[in-house]
């Protein structure tokens, strides 16, 4: 491969460690070991000598086709990928019903290049399982696995996969990553980009995948999921976008989760094992079929589950009130003590005709919600009350009158 992995990585960030393993590495004739001796020296990483001997890095690992594909953004530090996002561009994403290869333009011109790529790439680099260059839908797992699985991308510290054939290559990333230990990766996010949940999605083919054929059997297979989070020990930032992508996630030291879409495949939003949590964002909306997800799953929100848990984004949560309003039913939850702060997507408390009124429904409420900073994305209706004595409520949940 052109990669030399015998020498040993140090395992502090300390630069005489590092310098000493640049030494190495440039008796080994690796181009690793001038790379990381500038970077000593303060060159930043768009320095043309800097980005030269990183090019030739990526040619001798065998990974430079990569770049001129154009899917993977990758960058480098200390003779290592440090960061990579992948995402099919406009060149090479989903083209419609005639596929890459058979359109025109550059659209149809990439799919030869691309099939040439995959073919290299699966027969001179490591992968896992079985890929078939045949089928366009498989290429953009390919690209994922071998990069992820190369001694290069040990040392990964943020990763992003946007992801167009996720039903193949969501699972294949998950069992890259799963295949040895990433000590230092601690950003990441997965998933697949859509307009209204539950839509038809468009392969990279232009054909219609149903996403709900993932229900209770999710789009990452259940031990590979499993297998997934233990070997990202340094996660703190998790991302999740789509439908029925993972059964649940199950680490101890994620501070960081938003989710957008219903991303476990038993339609939970909030079935997680995350107890070290600080931060969570929930984005979820109607689907196709034109309906939302009861607010009674907020009750799953408990100190047990979240004992660390501070700030809770639902300002881009839509449900459907079964009973009371969402910060009634949230009023009452035993996990509200412990915010600091909360984002609510609207504050709609209607006239049931039942007493006390929707003010001083508002009003009793306000001293469970006097310690944290409230705020609300959208619409601010209490029905039939005064505007100024709405304003003086208001205040006594620590909103500045026309605050967000």
């Amino acid at each position: 491969m052109g990669f030399v992995d015998e020498v040993p990585v140090p395992a502090s960030e300390d630069w005489a460690d590092w310098l000493v393993y640049a030494r190495a590495l440039s008796g080994a004739g690796d181009p690793r070991g001038e790379a990381i001796r500038l970077e000593h020296r303060g060159v930043p990483a768009d320095d043309p000598e800097l980005a030269a001997l990183y090019r030739r890095v990526e040619r001798e690992a065998g990974l430079d086709g990569l770049r001129a594909d154009g899917s993977w953004q990758l960058g480098w530090s200390r003779g290592f990928l440090d960061t990579a996002v992948f995402r099919l561009t406009e060149e090479n994403g989903p083209t419609g019903e005639a596929g890459p290869a058979e359109g025109t333009g550059s659209a149809g011109e990439t799919g030869p290049r691309r099939r040439a790529l995959v073919l290299r790439l699966l027969a001179e680099l490591p992968h896992g399982g079985t890929h078939d260059p045949d089928d366009p839908e498989q290429w953009e797992a390919a690209l994922v696995d071998v990069l992820l699985r190369h001694p290069a991308a040990g040392r990964l510290r943020r990763l992003e996969l946007h992801l167009t054939d996720h039903h193949h290559s969501a699972g294949r990333a998950a069992a890259a990553l799963a295949a040895r230990q990433r000590p230092r990766l601690a950003e990441l996010y997965l998933g697949h980009h859509y307009d209204t949940l539950f839509e038809l999605h468009r392969t990279s083919a232009g054909r219609p995948l149903e996403v709900e054929r993932y229900l209770h059997d999710p789009v990452v297979p259940h031990g590979t999921g499993r297998a997934l989070w233990p070997a990202l020990p340094a996660l703190r930032s998790l991302e999740l976008e789509g439908a029925f992508l993972f059964d649940d996630v199950v680490h101890e030291e994620l501070t960081h989760l938003r989710t957008r879409g219903a991303v476990f495949s038993d339609g939970s939003l909030f079935g997680t094992s995350t107890p070290g949590l600080v931060t969570l964002e929930v984005e979820i909306d109607h689907d196709v079929h034109g309906t939302v997800g009861s607010n009674l799953q907020l009750e799953e929100l408990a100190p047990t589950g979240y004992p660390r848990l501070r700030h809770l984004d639902l300002g881009a949560a839509v449900f459907e009130p079964e009973e009371d309003g969402d910060l009634v039913l949230l009023a009452g939850s035993p996990l509200l003590p412990q915010l600091e702060s909360l984002t609510v997507r609207e504050l709609v408390i209607e006239d049931t005709g039942a007493e006390p009124g929707p003010l001083e429904v508002l009003a009793g409420l306000a001293p469970r919600f006097a310690h944290l900073e409230l705020r609300v994305e959208g619409d601010i209706e209490v029905e039939g009350a005064d505007e100024r004595e709405l304003e003086r409520v208001l205040a006594a949940l620590g909103r500045e009158p026309g605050a967000p």
